[in-house]
């Protein structure tokens, strides 16, 4: 007799990913005002200085706990609303009004930024380690460029754990239950800290027809797609950003963007009432997952089909976010490919070339 299977779900923990997070727009936080963060477990504050150099630290004033996003910036430092203590960028105290000496102790952890593709990125680890070079935020060149429209961003708030939003990458089969897009061509490839999908439809119901998306998490929350499709039988071509920030482990923030490729003919202004045309179209699209995600159950050992692909693959890969640095996998760099042809899943020693990513070309 065969007995019904039991769902289990560790816990998550009390750790968050390694790895940068993007927040959004860096112009956002460039007003001369405190932005107050609720991520992470905890409350941060971002400011940007008159050096234009945007800064998070811990929110708290150690002196007598005020809280720094209620109060503002002067010069290069954030001055606590309290009794004005001002700290610098690095965490450390620079100067207490009516004190001639600032005690050594007077110190709050700054976070280490970084500005890419005009957003702005924080950096988060559990063992307190430095970005390094390897995982870097690849330019796109299409952001800096006139022939395409700025970022079009929009943020939403999702209650769930993010994995669940991974757990996408590598989910062929819900494209057409849910998004009313099947794949007729899906490969996954892992290598190293980027995480890649190719996806060919032949439809969509929201995205338009003769879809290609070409898309990457790199690193553990910050996800691009070059994507191509014909729309009203012109072709489109565009670059999403789909990028999360937990808040705790049961909740994050989905910030989710488009930039397209201007038609031409068109003024600045119609191309990007076409880009917000399609963010409001991806808006469509994440909350067929969003309603799924908040009435499902975290589940660590899926019953998975001959047809399901690589979920069990993602998640070994993704868990390397959440691992020591010492006792991470020797064979991370190495190359697993997985590929959805004619309906049959397969593992290869290669990517293969209609799987070949063109991210880095953008």
């Amino acid at each position: 007799m065969v007995l019904p299977h039991a769902i289990e779900a560790v816990p998550a923990g009390d750790r968050y990913a390694r790895g940068w997070h993007c927040l959004g727009l860096a112009t956002e936080y460039k007003d001369g005002k405190p932005h107050g963060l609720n991520i992470f477990g905890k409350q941060l504050v971002a400011f940007a200085g008159d050096d234009g150099h945007v800064q998070v630290l811990d929110a708290f004033c150690p002196h007598m706990g005020a809280n720094l996003a209620s109060g503002e910036v002067r010069g290069n430092s954030l001055v606590c609303p309290f009794h004005q203590w001002n700290w610098g960028a690095n965490g450390v105290c620079t100067h207490i009004p009516y004190a001639t000496r600032v005690p050594p102790k007077a110190r709050i952890q700054s976070w280490h930024t970084c500005e890419q593709n005009r957003l702005l990125f924080i950096w988060s680890d559990y063992e307190g380690a430095a970005p390094t070079p390897e995982t870097a935020i690849p330019r796109i060149n299409a952001c800096f460029s006139d022939e395409w429209t700025p970022w079009a961003v929009r943020k939403i708030t999702i209650q769930t754990n993010c994995r669940e939003l991974v757990d996408n990458l590598a989910d062929a089969a819900h494209f057409g239950p849910v998004h009313g897009s099947p794949a007729s061509y899906f490969c996954n490839t892992f290598v190293g800290h980027i995480g890649y999908q190719m996806f060919h439809g032949s439809q969509s119901e929201l995205l338009g027809n003769t879809l290609v998306a070409d898309s990457a998490y790199f690193g553990p929350a910050y996800h691009i797609t070059r994507m191509t499709a014909e729309v009203d039988g012109l072709p489109l071509h565009s670059v999403l950003l789909n990028c999360h920030v937990p808040i705790n482990q049961d909740s994050f923030e989905l910030r989710y963007g488009v930039m397209i490729k201007k038609t031409p003919g068109l003024s600045d202004d119609q191309n990007r009432e076409i880009a917000h045309a399609y963010v409001e179209q991806a808006h469509q699209s994440f909350f067929q997952d969003v309603e799924i995600w908040h009435n499902k159950t975290r589940i660590d050992h899926p019953v998975l089909c001959e047809g399901d692909g690589p979920i069990y693959q993602l998640r070994d890969w993704y868990r390397q976010f959440y691992t020591d640095l010492a006792r991470l996998p020797n064979d991370l760099r190495k190359e697993k490919v997985f590929e959805l042809r004619e309906g049959v899943w397969r593992t290869l020693s290669e990517v293969p070339p209609d799987a070949i990513s063109q991210l880095h070309t953008i």
